[in-house]
Parts: C-alpha cells; structure tokens; sequence
C-alpha cells in the first residue's frame, strides 16, 4: 500500500514540507508517480512504519540515557524545584 505525502505526514504527525525533508536525505524511502519534476512522491506505508519505529526506538534510548545519568548524578528522585 502507498500513500501520499499528505497522508504519510499526518501519520507521523509532522507537516508535508518537514516529511519532504525526511525523503529527500534518505529517511524514508519513496517513488515519483513519474520520472519528470514536480511528480507526485509516494510512500509505502511499511516505510512509514518502519520510520516511525526508528523514531520511537530511539526516543526510548535516550530516555533511557537520561535516566541513567540523573541516577547517577543523584537526582532522579529529587523533585524539580530543588535544581
């Protein structure tokens, strides 16, 4: 199944031009419905899946980091007003 732009923004809940982006530097993988410019890009949506897996594993990491560091900094169970 493919998408369109449009469609394959909202998914990700970004704008089109941020998602034009993200095909454009090889983020996520897509076809021109033709060979000439100005055609209309199409997403498979297992690319848009697969992208927003990236995304969302990656968030975990550095959260997980995060934790880490603040464990070992001592602040983790600190509340925010005492930084």
């Amino acid at each position: 199944m493919t998408m369109s732009t449009d469609e394959a923004a909202e998914s990700l809940g970004v704008s089109r031009p941020t998602l034009v982006k993200l095909l454009e530097s090889g983020e996520i993988a897509y076809q021109c419905a033709t060979d000439r410019p100005g055609a209309h890009r199409r997403v498979k949506l297992q690319d848009v899946l697969a992208y927003k897996e990236r995304r969302r594993a990656e968030r975990r990491r550095l959260l997980d980091e995060l934790t880490t560091e603040s464990v070992g900094a001592g602040m983790y169970d600190k509340p925010a007003n005492e930084f």
